[in-house]
């Protein structure tokens, strides 16, 4: 088990503690993170029982899977949150414990998202400002900015995958599979997550000052974007699996006319061939030498004739590539290496650059809290 201890004291940034005997009578706020796994159950119900935390509610934190929730036990609460991990989209929950003074993090892997905001407070004093509900609150902020950063990457990704359903490219359907996965993974936790902010912002717990539900609802409407943006994201799928199926109806009607013209052209001259292949002794020019050479004259007129026709009327053309030239990766993988954003005191941190497939769409703007 791993912990560290953070505290806040006056104006100033908050400082490292070596732990909770050394925290100081006068701080506003004391971050307790805390890295455990499955064995660590006993040890981190010991290193908490001097914290008024519900036990049951720290054995579940490591025993259990839990979608995003709060729960209110008076004098202390339980909001679950969700991140994105940074290597691939998948989805980890940390436990969040508050109390009057302390926020009590508990989660099974590392997170980019607690880590920033850990660092930061450290160095500006405006993040360290507050309480332990304002703490909390721009903890869910950067957790559920992360989460969004899957629906920017779409906003790049949708405008190839309708180039690509435009020309009926076959790859098509695997890449809108591994999409909807994607987002299917955003959906099974946003959706419970906007609702356990919404409960949050509109608690009556006195645990929460009317900043902290101030801030709490700025992440809710961000929350509630995301959300939205899932729903939107679902349907631009469902049109471009539309134009898919229209693109490659129309591209089976062109193979259809191609093979209906070939034969229509052909079928002439297979009459004028039938023709002259009866076994009879009157046939016109039979017995010319050059007979074979007059037959093969006319068919070969007749056959330009047919195709200058269907040439005029536009029903052949010369053919076109119908290559898509472009490389797509899969799914949204690319917003597990978006920017972990600390928003709301003139803050933007980016821990790696987030790779645009289509350089051309403008991002949306920064978000103000």
């Amino acid at each position: 088990m791993k912990v560290r201890v953070l505290e806040a004291e006056g104006d100033t940034p908050a400082t490292l503690v070596a732990d909770l005997d050394g925290v100081s009578p006068n701080a506003r706020w004391v971050w307790v993170d805390i890295e455990a796994g499955e064995g660590d159950t006993d040890e981190l119900i010991s290193y908490t029982s001097n914290l008024p935390l519900d036990s049951l509610a720290i054995r579940d934190a490591v025993d259990d899977f839990d979608l995003p929730k709060i729960d209110d036990f008076g004098s202390s609460m339980l909001v679950v949150l969700h991140g994105l991990i940074a290597d691939r989209i998948a989805t980890y929950g940390v436990h969040c414990f508050l109390t009057a003074k302390y926020v009590v993090t508990v989660r099974l892997t590392g997170s980019l998202s607690l880590d920033l905001l850990w660092s930061e407070v450290q160095r500006r004093p405006e993040l360290a400002s507050g309480g332990s509900d304002e703490l909390l609150a721009r903890l869910a902020d950067i957790m559920t900015r992360r989460l969004l950063s899957i629906l920017d990457v779409f906003d790049n990704r949708v405008e190839e995958l309708i180039a690509q359903a435009l020309v009926a490219d076959p790859e098509l359907i695997a890449e809108v599979t591994a999409v909807r996965a994607d987002l299917a993974i955003l959906r099974h936790v946003i959706v419970p997550q906007r609702e356990a902010l919404d409960s949050l912002r509109n608690s009556t717990s006195p645990l929460l000052s009317g900043r902290g539900r101030r801030r709490v609802s700025d992440v809710f409407d961000v929350a509630s974007r995301a959300t939205h943006g899932v729903a939107a994201a679902r349907t631009a799928l469902a049109e471009t699996l539309d134009a898919y199926r229209g693109a490659e109806a129309r591209r089976a009607t062109e193979v259809s006319k191609v093979l209906t013209i070939y034969a229509a052209i052909m079928l002439p001259l297979s009459l004028i061939a039938g023709f002259f292949g009866m076994n009879f002794e009157n046939l016109p020019l039979v017995h010319n030498p050059n007979g074979w050479l007059y037959v093969t004259a006319i068919m070969a007129g007749i056959g330009l004739v047919s195709l200058g026709i269907f040439v005029a009327l536009g029903w052949v053309k010369r053919p076109t590539g119908r290559g898509v030239g472009i490389t797509l990766g899969h799914g949204l993988v690319e917003a597990a290496r978006a920017p972990a954003q600390v928003v709301g005191a003139v803050l933007e941190i980016s821990t790696m650059p987030l790779r645009s497939v289509v350089s051309t769409r403008k991002k949306r703007p920064a978000e103000t809290d």
